[in-house]
């Protein structure tokens, strides 16, 4: 890929920070421009060595900008895309790394100002740490990243967009939004959701007899609420989709036991066993 001159990460913390780090490691931009709320925040980012200039003045920030990457929760990014448009160079390319897409493409498909303009992306990395002092070069390697080009997008932002992933060291897949979005409900937002439902069907009384099983199967319901909140508002949808298709899961364990179907729960037990020996540790 051909070195960028600055690159912008609006939201630094442990993907902002991560792409920030490989970015510097694979010396893929002269300048990197951490760019947040807290200067706390904005300082550890520094220390880790994912930016190399920090701001809490976002026209400050983007103002020389080649490229501007929104790691920010979701819920902001139509704003803050709006905000960068109206600051960074002329024809600046934009996306982002949010969890939802439908919405973020028919908000700021086309629609920004100055010759702007946006292409979804989505790196299915992450952690369960947080904060740019997580923030880990190696996190997008040999990891999916999701880009969600509309008929609008230029051939040119699409190339620089999946080059920029792939030097990361992704591998790159091309989806509309809402094939995204619908994916994601079953892949992402529906685990999270029912690691949530089962961390809240445990009383208090019986936290002190919890095992690694429980502590291993609820540990997404740890993420942020309100993040997910966004999240969920942004996909409701195909996340009542899914939700609907594992609610059929349920009952059919639910039927099985309660018949004593023993042939059937062994269906339902085996499918289950080998689908996840498929996805692999």
């Amino acid at each position: 890929m051909k070195q960028l001159g600055t690159v912008a990460i609006v939201g630094v913390g442990l993907i902002g920070g991560s792409i920030g780090l490989a970015l510097r490691k694979r010396e893929l931009a002269e300048k990197v421009i951490g760019i947040g709320r807290r200067q706390v925040s904005l300082r550890i980012a520094r220390r880790v060595g994912a930016v190399t200039n920090t701001t809490i003045d976002l026209a400050k920030g983007v103002e020389s900008a080649n490229l501007v990457i929104l790691c920010t929760p979701v819920g902001d990014i139509i704003e803050k895309a709006h905000e960068v448009a109206k600051h960074a160079p002329e024809g600046t390319l934009i996306t982002d790394a949010g969890s939802t897409k439908s919405i973020l493409v028919k908000e700021l498909d086309g629609k920004l100002p100055r010759g702007c303009r946006f292409i979804g992306s989505h790196p299915l990395a992450g952690s369960e740490r947080t904060g740019a002092g997580n923030s880990d070069a190696e996190l997008f390697e040999g990891k999916i990243a999701i880009v969600t080009p509309t008929p609008n997008s230029q051939a040119a932002d699409y190339d620089l967009i999946e080059d920029f992933w792939e030097a990361l060291g992704s591998v790159v897949i091309k989806m509309s939004a809402e094939e995204h979005d619908k994916a994601l409900a079953v892949t992402s937002h529906l685990p999270h959701l029912a690691a949530t439902a089962l961390a809240a069907t445990i009383p208090e009384s019986l936290f002190r007899l919890s095992g690694t099983g429980l502590r291993d199967t609820s540990r997404l319901a740890g993420g942020d609420p309100n993040l997910w909140l966004q999240i969920v508002a942004q996909n409701r949808g195909p996340v009542l989709a899914a939700l609907k298709q594992y609610g059929s899961q349920l009952a059919a364990l639910h039927d099985a036991i309660r018949d004593g179907n023993d042939e059937r729960l062994m269906e339902i037990l085996e499918k289950g066993k080998k689908h996840r020996d498929a996805l692999g540790s």
